[in-house]
């Protein structure tokens, strides 16, 4: 995973926006106006932020060195990725749909409704 497979694979994500709230160094995607991930963009390592449930969250920072508590973030529901290869991509694409996933069951029913129906 770089920097660019991790945004194609976020803003393939249904409903999903990419905006620079924070200045032009902090890439954010949003669902419905909800942030589920959060990525440096001036850093040569890939790294980012994911929502996480909070006993998932423990578990993966106990069993990966490169799972780290949210940086700038709430540490209970948030963690930082470090993008080093230890962990699989396919592992962190899993991931990064937990926290879309996450965040879409947070919304109100009209739009986790109008999000499905947009994916057919």
């Amino acid at each position: 995973m770089n920097l660019e497979s991790l945004r194609d694979f976020c803003i393939a994500l249904p409903g999903v926006t990419e905006e620079l709230p924070f200045g032009p160094d902090t890439l954010v995607f949003k669902v419905k106006g909800k942030v589920f991930l959060l990525t440096p963009l001036d850093g040569s390592k890939t790294q980012f932020n994911a929502k996480c449930d909070p006993e998932k969250a423990e578990e993966l920072r106990e069993t990966y060195s490169d799972v780290k508590p949210g940086y700038h973030m709430n540490k209970k529901h948030w963690n930082t990725v470090y993008v080093t290869g230890s962990i699989p991509s396919e592992t962190l694409f899993s991931w990064v749909k937990d926290s879309y996933d996450l965040v879409v069951a947070s919304l109100p029913k009209k739009d986790r409704e109008e999000l499905h129906s947009a994916t057919g």
